[in-house]
C-alpha cells in the first residue's frame, strides 16, 4: 500500500526528533494560548439572519425607512395595576430618557407616551383636533392625569403603547448596526448589559417593574448563561479524568491524553483571533466537544500502546508502533469529523458558519496533539510490569462481553439483528418525516420557559394588544400611490384575506388608518369608515399619517402590512408564509408587489426555510466527504457500506426522536446532526480496520470480530459511554437550546456506539459472505 512507507517515513522522523517536537508543540501552545486571551465574545444581529436570502434582502432594502428586527421593548408595569400616578409617570419619562440617550439606540425611532409624535386626534363641531397624548406643561397629578387618561383613550394605542389593563406603559426603540459615538460595530452584549443595569438596575422597585426584550436583550441573556459553560466544562473534565483512570489504572496515563485535548482546545481558541473571529454565546460549547473527541482518540491511543507494551515492546517502541497502526484510522475519522463539520458551511447564516470553522479547526489539531504528540510523550513513560498486566490483559467480564457480541457477526445472529435494525429504520423514518422545521414553543427558544426574557416576553403578549411576533409584508408601488384608490383598495383586500389565516391575531397598514380619518372626517360616522374613491379625500384622510408611524415612506411608494402573530411556532410561520405566497398570486402586479417580509418573524421565516434548504445538501455533503473517505481508506465498497449505514440508521433515528420530544430543527439544532455523524464514524472505522487485517488473511468473520473487540473494543465502548455521560450534563443548563443539544449528543454517542458493536458485524457477516462461517 503507497500510504504505509509515507507513514513509516514521517514515523521515523518524529521519534528521531522526540525532543524537538515536544519543544514545537510547547511554543506553539505558549503562543496561542497568549492569543486566546484576546478572544472576545462576539454577537451580532446580522450574524443571526441569512443574509442572501430573498426576505433578508427586502429587510435589507427597507431597514433604513421602516426599522427592522432588531429592536427593543421595555415596558414599566404597576405592580398594583394601576398606572396613573405620579410615581409611575415618573419612572415612565425615565426610562424613556435613559433609553434615548443609550449609544446605538436609533433616537429619533423611540416611542412612548412621552414622545412628541404620540399624539391623539378627535372629531370635534369644527373637524378634528388633537396633539401630544402628554402635553408640554403636564404635571402628574389627579387633573393631569385624567386628562392623559383621556387622550390615551383618543389616541388609539390601548394595547400598543398602553396595555389592555392600564396597568402598564411601553417605550421602545430601534437599534442601529453601528455606534454613533464610535462608529464601531454596535456590540450587542454590552447593549444588552447596559439594558439591564441603567434601566432594569436603576428604576425596578417593588411597586414598579420593567421587562425588557428584543434580539440584544436576548443573546445577552444567552451569553450570561453560557458563561455557566465553564462549569460544565469542569464537570465533564473530573468525569472524563475518573474514567480515564478507570480505564488506565495509571494518573500518568489518565493525564497526558487529557493535557493533549486541552492543548487542541488551546490551539483552536488561539486560532481565531487570528482569523478575525470571536467566538458566538451560541458557539461556546464546540471546545467541549473538541475536548472530548481529543479524549476519546487519546483513549484509542492509550490502548494500542497498552497492548503493544504487552507483547514485550519498550515504551518506545511500543509509541511507534501505536503511532502507525493509528495515525491512518484515526486520521480519517478525524478527517471525517473535520469535514463532517465543514458541511455546515451549507447552512447561509453567520454564526452556524462560524460554529462550523471552530469546530473544524479544533478537530483538525486534534490529527496533531492526540495522533502525533501524544505517541511521542507516551514514548517516555516506564509501565511497572502490574501495570502493563492490567492493561494488556482484558478482565474476565470483558472477555464474556467480547464472545457475547461476537455472536452478532454469526449468520442466524446477524439476520435478526438486521430485521431490527430495518424495523427501526422504519419507524424512525416514519417519524422523522414528521420533524418540524423551527420552533415548537413561544418565547425565545434558546431560553427555558420559566426565564427572565421568556416571563417578560409573556406578560408583554398578555397585556397588549399586539405581540411581539410581528412580520411585515412590504408593498412596493409607485411614487404618490397612497392616492391611487385602486393600489389602496388592492392593499386592503390583501391584508383582510391574510387577517383571516389561522394565527394571524391582528394587522394593520396605511389603508387601515386612511378609513379610520376618513370617518372621522365625517362626524365619527362608523358608515364611512372606507377608503374614499375621491382623490382629493383620499389624500386628505393618508395626510393625517406621518411617516414616522412607519406606514408609509416620504414619497408613498412603500407601505408595510403589519401581521401580528399568536405566537412564532412553526406551524404558524409556515401557515402565514402560504397564505401571503398565494395572496401575492392574487393581487400583485407589475405596478404593485407585495414583498416578503421583515420584522421579527420575517426574520424567523426566512432561518427556517434556510435550515430546511440546507438540511438535505448537508447530509449529503457529510455523508459524501465520510464514503469518500472511507473508500480511499478500505478501498471497499462493502466496508464503507459497513461503516456508513449503521450512522445513516442512527441520524434517521435521532430525527425521529426530536419529533417525540418536541425539538424542531432549528438553526442550533441542525448542526448536532452533522456533528453526531462526524463523530459517530470514529467507532466504526477504527473497529473495521482491526476487523479487516484479519478478513484479508482469511479468517472467518466472527472471528475477526471477536479479535478487533479485543484490541479496539475497550476502547470504543468507553469512549461512547464517557462522551455520553460529558454531554449528558448538559441537562441542567439555564440554556434550553444547550439542554437539546446535550440530549441529542447523547443519543447519537451512544446509539451510534452501539450500532458499530452490533450492526456493523452483522452487516459484515452478509457482506463477506464466504468468510462469514464460524
Amino acid at each position: 500500500m503507497l500510504i504505509t512507507p509515507v507513514i513509516d517515513a514521517v514515523e521515523r522522523f518524529i521519534f528521531r526528533h522526540r525532543t524537538c517536537v515536544i519543544a514545537v508543540f510547547l511554543i506553539a501552545t505558549v503562543g496561542l494560548l497568549w492569543s486566546a486571551t484576546g478572544l472576545r465574545m462576539d454577537a451580532a444581529f446580522t450574524k443571526n439572519i441569512p443574509l442572501n436570502h430573498s426576505y433578508m434582502q427586502t429587510y435589507m432594502d427597507h431597514q433604513k425607512d421602516f426599522g427592522g428586527a432588531n429592536s427593543v421593548m421595555v415596558t414599566v408595569t404597576a405592580n398594583d395595576g394601576d398606572m396613573f400616578t405620579e410615581a409611575f409617570f415618573e419612572k415612565l419619562k425615565s426610562v424613556h430618557d435613559q433609553l434615548f440617550f443609550i449609544p446605538g439606540v436609533d433616537r429619533p425611532s423611540v416611542q412612548s407616551l412621552y414622545s412628541p409624535s404620540t399624539r391623539f386626534t378627535e372629531v370635534v363641531e369644527d373637524g378634528f383636533a388633537g396633539g401630544p397624548v402628554i402635553p408640554a406643561d403636564f404635571k402628574p397629578d389627579a387633573t393631569g392625569l385624567g386628562i392623559v387618561q383621556s387622550n390615551i383613550s383618543k389616541a388609539g394605542i390601548v394595547g400598543r403603547l398602553v396595555s389592555n389593563d392600564y396597568s402598564s406603559a411601553m417605550v421602545r426603540a430601534n437599534l442601529q448596526e453601528f455606534n454613533p459615538e464610535t462608529g464601531d460595530k454596535l456590540d450587542t452584549l454590552a447593549l444588552a448589559k447596559l439594558l439591564e443595569d441603567s434601566i432594569r438596575g436603576e428604576f425596578e422597585t417593588n411597586d414598579i417593574s420593567i421587562q425588557i426584550i428584543g434580539f440584544s436583550k436576548m443573546i445577552g441573556d444567552v451569553a450570561d448563561g453560557a458563561r455557566s459553560v465553564l462549569l460544565f466544562f469542569t464537570i465533564a473534565l473530573v468525569i472524563t479524568a475518573l474514567m480515564v483512570y478507570f480505564f488506565s489504572h495509571s494518573i500518568l496515563l489518565t493525564l497526558l491524553p487529557l493535557s493533549c485535548s486541552i492543548m487542541a482546545v488551546v490551539w483552536q481558541l488561539g486560532a481565531l483571533p487570528l482569523l478575525g473571529f470571536g467566538i458566538d454565546p451560541m458557539s461556546v460549547l464546540v471546545p467541549f466537544l473538541v475536548f472530548a473527541i481529543g479524549v476519546s482518540h487519546g483513549v484509542q491511543m492509550i490502548n494500542a500502546m497498552a497492548k503493544s507494551v504487552g507483547l514485550g515492546l519498550t515504551s518506545k517502541e511500543a509509541a511507534q508502533n501505536s503511532f502507525r497502526n493509528l495515525l491512518l484510522p484515526g486520521g480519517i475519522a478525524l478527517l471525517s469529523d473535520t469535514i463532517g463539520f465543514m458541511t455546515i458551511l451549507s447552512i447561509d447564516i453567520g454564526i452556524v458558519r462560524e460554529l462550523a470553522i471552530t469546530a473544524s479547526i479544533g478537530v483538525a489539531v486534534i490529527i496533531l496533539t492526540n495522533l502525533v504528540l501524544l505517541p511521542v510523550l507516551l514514548s517516555y513513560v516506564k509501565f511497572s510490569p502490574a501495570a502493563v498486566a492490567k492493561l494488556s490483559q482484558p478482565s474476565p467480564i470483558a472477555n464474556r462481553l467480547w464472545d457475547k457480541l461476537a455472536l452478532c457477526a454469526t449468520r442466524p445472529v446477524s439476520y435478526g439483528i438486521l430485521a431490527v435494525a430495518v424495523l427501526l429504520f422504519i419507524g424512525g423514518y416514519w417519524q422523522a418525516s414528521q420533524m418540524r422545521i423551527g420552533s415548537f414553543q413561544p418565547g425565545a427558544p434558546a431560553l427555558h420557559a420559566d426565564a427572565r426574557y421568556n416571563q417578560d416576553t409573556f406578560l408583554i403578549t398578555d397585556r397588549y394588544s399586539i405581540t411581539t411576533d410581528v412580520m411585515s409584508i412590504i408593498v412596493e408601488a409607485e411614487p404618490q400611490s397612497c392616492a391611487n384608490h385602486e393600489v389602496m383598495n388592492t392593499i386592503d383586500q390583501f391584508q383582510w384575506r391574510l387577517e383571516q389565516v389561522d394565527g394571524v391575531q391582528s394587522s394593520i397598514s396605511l389603508p387601515t388608518v386612511a378609513k379610520l380619518y376618513n370617518a372621522g372626517f365625517n362626524e365619527g360616522n362608523p358608515k364611512w369608515r372606507v377608503l374614499p374613491r375621491n382623490e382629493a379625500a383620499l389624500v386628505q384622510s393618508i395626510a393625517q399619517v406621518p411617516t414616522n408611524t412607519g406606514l408609509l415612506n416620504s414619497n408613498c411608494s412603500v407601505m408595510p402590512v403589519y401581521l401580528f402573530l399568536e405566537d412564532h411556532t412553526a406551524e404558524t410561520i409556515q401557515a402565514v408564509i402560504a397564505a401571503v405566497k398565494e395572496a401575492q398570486t392574487m393581487y400583485q402586479t407589475e405596478s404593485l408587489k407585495f414583498r416578503l417580509a421583515s420584522g421579527p418573524v420575517g426574520v424567523m421565516a426566512a432561518k427556517n426555510e434556510a435550515v430546511a434548504d440546507a438540511q438535505v445538501p448537508m447530509m449529503l455533503y457529510v455523508y459524501g466527504a465520510v464514503i469518500v473517505l472511507c473508500l480511499l481508506s478500505f478501498r471497499s465498497v462493502k466496508a464503507t457500506a459497513a461503516v456508513v449505514l449503521p450512522l445513516y440508521l442512527v441520524s434517521v433515528l435521532a430525527q425521529g426522536l426530536m419529533t417525540q420530544l418536541g425539538i424542531g430543527l432549528t438553526v442550533s439544532t441542525l448542526p448536532v446532526i452533522a456533528l453526531g455523524v462526524g463523530i459517530g464514524v470514529d467507532y466504526g472505522i477504527y473497529i473495521l480496520s482491526t476487523m479487516s487485517e484479519r478478513i484479508r488473511k482469511g479468517e472467518p468473520i466472527a472471528e475477526a470480530y471477536r479479535y478487533a473487540l479485543s484490541e479496539r473494543g475497550s476502547a470504543v465502548l468507553f469512549t461512547g459511554v464517557t462522551l455520553a455521560v460529558g454531554v449528558s450534563t448538559w441537562f441542567f443548563s439555564p440554556l434550553k437550546y444547550q439542554v437539546s443539544m446535550g440530549v441529542l449528543l447523547t443519543f447519537m454517542f451512544l446509539v451510534n456506539m452501539l450500532a458499530a458493536v452490533i450492526i456493523l458485524p452483522a452487516l459484515a457477516s452478509i457482506f463477506w459472505r464466504k468468510k462469514g462461517h464460524s
